[in-house]
């Protein structure tokens, strides 16, 4: 007989351990994650060939300086503007049509655009390359709202951190390399520069549409939606319909805010790297790899940091944290180098050169730590027949952020006399600003910051059969044992969904607890003799949450345990599953357990600390374990109680 594991036992459970670089072995994400790499890619070695065409063109006597400057000032401009023009009108389009189908349109596009700019490669015409950007831009724009509304239909909830932790590592990583390749044609090809460039953006740009052909098929969010042309009109309703809840809202916001200390950040890189670390360009492209390479491995840790739940507590652990490297970046070189010319090894053997390496690196870090979580929250958030649109809301949001970050820039230096650190040190202070104004009117963010520290530096968590029990989507009740007043959080952090759950209204106003609990939406409840108007409001709470799709998680004992086992389950939930089948839902219960929680702080195991028992061993291992979905009405208290009891087996 096969070896089948029992869940009562903790050594023969298996634990959910999964890895996000298994998306990289599948069908449904290796093909769109390689698309969207190569079309990164392929931008940045195009925007960087053009602007090693202009200074060749210089050096052979065939433009002016003058007009280098003007050249290079007004390409990003062209690059940005589609975003303002045709934003709204590619949500639409991203919502109407099948994305695969419009991925592949997509990157045909870029095939033509590409062609045309390697005409002007080959002529050297800078009128040509710069109509073929603003149509790069507008490929751009188009790709955008399909790039991250295909990611809630093709993963898990319990994948979103992940995949978009992936999407942002490998979007950083292909810029950085475009930009290295794209800066390297003419250096390297010299006068063959112009045809090494056009045939390359071709390759790629073909590359990219022979795999967008490998992407299976994903049905379109609103196939029935009229498309209005009207580009003022959709932009203001689209920019709209970002703002409908608080946290997609300010998470819209806080994504805008990233682009705006990228933009700032790296428009000061070029001469950063000259001035005030006294280095050549190689020593730019390094500041700018160490910034890269930091964003790809803070949005890659975010999976693991989260525990595969899209933990938005991140955010303030990345806001602060980019605000606190970008002060010392100030700090550990305010002033201009002592030294020119130096190469990147030169300037890594300087003295202090290593504060600021990690300093960079470090931005770079908690700036994946920001973003990564506030995708998958619009993402996990927004309604599918919704979410391209609201992504075109955000890129038009995002273009003016992005222009007013290139505009103040050049202000605050030309007008005010600011030195580049200085720069540094003002965007530092207004990052803390905003996020606290951000966090302040949605206290979410800083709640979820709050349980997530608690959590993680209490326990270990050890997952069972979360993933494959809890529901991806849709109203579902969540059974527990109650051992300690940390219990809600820990199941908080172990369910990718959010959960309303349903508590003993003394536990809910625990002073700190308190706002937690309330800024979670949980349910505060009372026994029908202590105040039965409360217990009603609570019941039509719970009624509501599921009739709205959500998850509620009760403990049906009642009360914490006084003894470390499992008391009777009360009647309440079973007049929870009456009330939703009288208004016709049959709505699944999912079993699930705590282990070694009886042991921990915040247990009633002894008295000493009042009540509050350090635990034996630092973040000590504690199981959440799951099972399978009950789709009975009928189902008794007794009955989930014994499902709960074979869970939780002898580990309390």
């Amino acid at each position: 007989m096969a070896n089948v594991p029992d869940p009562s036992r903790p050594e023969q459970a298996v634990v959910d351990n999964h890895s996000q670089f298994d998306l990289l072995r599948q069908r449904r994400f290796l093909p769109y994650f390689t698309v969207q790499a190569l079309g990164a890619f392929n931008d940045n070695v195009y925007r960087q060939a053009i602007i090693g065409l202009l200074g060749a063109m210089v050096l052979a006597g065939t433009m002016p300086s003058e007009a280098r400057a003007l050249y290079t000032q007004l390409a990003p401009a062209i690059f940005i503007l589609p975003y303002f023009l045709f934003s709204a009108t590619a949500g639409q389009i991203a919502e109407k049509l099948e994305k695969q189908k419009l991925i592949v349109i997509t990157t045909t596009m870029e095939i033509a655009i590409m062609s045309v700019a390697a005409i002007g490669f080959v002529l050297q015409n800078m009128t040509i390359l710069l109509v073929a950007l603003f149509c790069t831009g507008l490929q751009s724009t188009l790709f955008g709202p399909v790039k991250y509304s295909i990611l809630p239909s093709v993963l898990k909830p319990e994948e979103l951190t992940g995949g978009n932790g992936l999407v942002e590592m490998g979007t950083s990583i292909s810029i950085l390399l475009g930009m290295i390749a794209g800066g390297s044609i003419f250096l390297l090809a010299g006068a063959a520069g112009p045809y090494v460039a056009a045939v390359s953006i071709i390759a790629l740009a073909i590359a990219g549409n022979m795999v967008a052909r490998r992407i299976p098929r994903v049905d379109a969010g609103e196939p029935g939606l009229k498309v209005d042309w009207n580009i003022a009109r959709q932009s203001w309703r689209i920019w709209q319909l970002t703002r409908r809840q608080p946290a997609v809202r300010n998470a819209v916001l806080g994504v805008s805010w990233f682009w705006f200390i990228g933009t700032v950040l790296t428009a000061q890189l070029p001469v950063y790297a000259e001035t005030n670390l006294g280095g050549t360009q190689a020593l730019y492209i390094f500041a700018l790899a160490l910034f890269s390479i930091g964003v790809g491995a803070g949005s890659l840790l975010c999976e693991k940091l989260s525990g595969r739940t899209v933990e938005i507590g991140l955010v303030p652990l990345g806001a602060f944290g980019v605000s606190a490297f970008m002060l010392d970046l100030y700090f550990a070189r305010p002033g201009q180098a002592l030294a020119t010319g130096m190469s990147v090894a030169q300037f890594v053997d300087a003295a202090g050169s290593w504060r600021i390496i990690l300093d960079l690196t470090g931005i770079g870090l908690f700036t994946g730590f920001f973003v990564v979580p506030l995708f998958a929250l619009i993402q996990s958030r927004t309604p599918k027949a919704e979410l391209a649109r609201v992504i075109a809301g955000m890129n038009i949001q995002n273009a003016a952020f992005i222009v007013a970050a290139a505009v103040i820039g050049i202000a605050v230096q030309r007008f005010l006399g600011w030195t580049i650190p200085q720069v540094f040190l003002a965007l530092a202070i207004a990052n803390v600003l905003v996020a606290v104004w951000i966090f302040t009117i949605v206290p979410e963010f800083f709640m979820r910051f709050v349980s997530w520290l608690m959590v993680r530096a209490l326990y270990r968590l050890e997952l069972h059969g979360i993933e494959k029990h809890v529901p991806d989507e849709g109203p579902a009740l969540i059974v527990c044992n109650h051992v300690s007043y940390m219990d809600a959080l820990i199941l908080a952090a172990s369910v990718p969904r959010p959960v309303r759950f349903v508590m003993y209204h003394r536990i809910f106003n625990i002073p700190v607890m308190r706002w937690i609990f309330r800024t979670a939406k949980a349910i505060p409840i009372a026994g029908a003799r202590e105040d039965p108007a409360l217990m009603q409001r609570a019941f039509d709470a719970i009624d509501a949450a599921l009739a709205d799709g959500e998850l509620v998680g009760i403990f049906p004992e009642g009360a914490l345990t006084k003894d470390g086992e499992i008391a009777a389950f009360k009647s309440g939930v079973e007049k929870i599953l009456e009330r939703a089948a009288a208004r016709g839902q049959v709505v699944p219960v999912v079993p699930m357990a705590l282990r070694g929680m009886w042991s921990s702080m915040w247990s009633r195991r002894d008295s000493r600390l009042g009540r509050m028992r350090v635990p034996r061993r630092f973040r000590a291992h504690v199981g959440v374990v799951a099972d399978a979905p009950v789709h009975d009405a009928a189902v008794t208290a007794e009955q989930l109680e014994a499902k709960v009891r074979a869970l939780r087996g002898a580990s309390a």
